[in-house]
């Protein structure tokens, strides 16, 4: 509004509609096209019944319920125009507003961060970092320290370490070796009486000779 508008009191300047009334407004306008679109449907199919209902019985009616079947459809297809063009601007509009609160939302995000590093210097923050570092490597060397143990230092030869741990081993295997024994269940019994030494069986030769013997002596007699 110019000075001598404000001056003379001229008219106020009327705020527009936000996103959302607009985008309301169209949605409110498409459903009253569409409810339009289905009485002129519905109009168009009244006047095809009456067209076949007449026929050529009165051919003058026909052709009026023909005509207004015509406007009919020319109203129903400018209606579809209009509805495409409110869809088109309706969609671009909710894009349009979208966009605007995710811009607004990111803008927000911007100033939240903004306000969180306001204090803060990268510098410092470096200096904490390397402070913290420094820090934890001092704590590493100070439990190092302490869990190493002065009285059991760490130079013990493993070798030997080794060898001595075969040793036990081949020992526990020796004291496995000598108590292994025999189940007394299976020994023979012993016997409680000196056994009879079995007889020699005279051997061939030996029969023969007593043979001899006997005949000889029965000669001789």
């Amino acid at each position: 509004m110019s000075f001598l508008g404000k001056l003379f009191g001229g008219k106020k300047e009327e705020k527009g509609p936000t996103t959302h009334e607009a985008i309301q407004k169209l949605r409110e306008t498409e459903e009253l096209l569409v409810k339009k679109q289905e009485f002129l449907e519905r109009k168009i199919e009244g006047e095809i019944q009456t067209a076949r209902k007449h026929g050529t019985k009165n051919k003058r009616a026909a052709i009026a319920a023909l005509k207004r079947k015509k406007r009919y459809e020319k109203q129903l297809n400018q209606i579809d125009g209009t509805l495409t063009q409110i869809e088109a601007q309706r969609e671009a509009l909710e894009g349009a507003n979208t966009n605007a609160q995710v811009l607004n939302t990111m803008r927000d995000a911007a100033n939240a961060m903004k306000l969180a590093h306001k204090d803060i210097d990268v510098d410092k923050v470096h200096d904490i970092m390397d402070d913290i570092a420094e820090q934890h490597d001092i704590s590493r060397e100070i439990t190092d320290a302490i869990s190493n143990n002065v009285a059991f230092p760490n130079d013990i030869d493993e070798d030997e370490l080794e060898r001595e741990l075969e040793e036990l081993e081949q020992e526990e295997l020796d004291k496995e070796m000598i108590g292994i024994s025999v189940p007394a269940d299976n020994l023979p019994d012993v016997p409680a009486t000196e056994p009879v030494p079995a007889k020699a069986k005279p051997s061939k030769e030996k029969e023969d000779d007593d043979e001899d013997f006997k005949l000889l002596k029965s000669w001789a007699t």
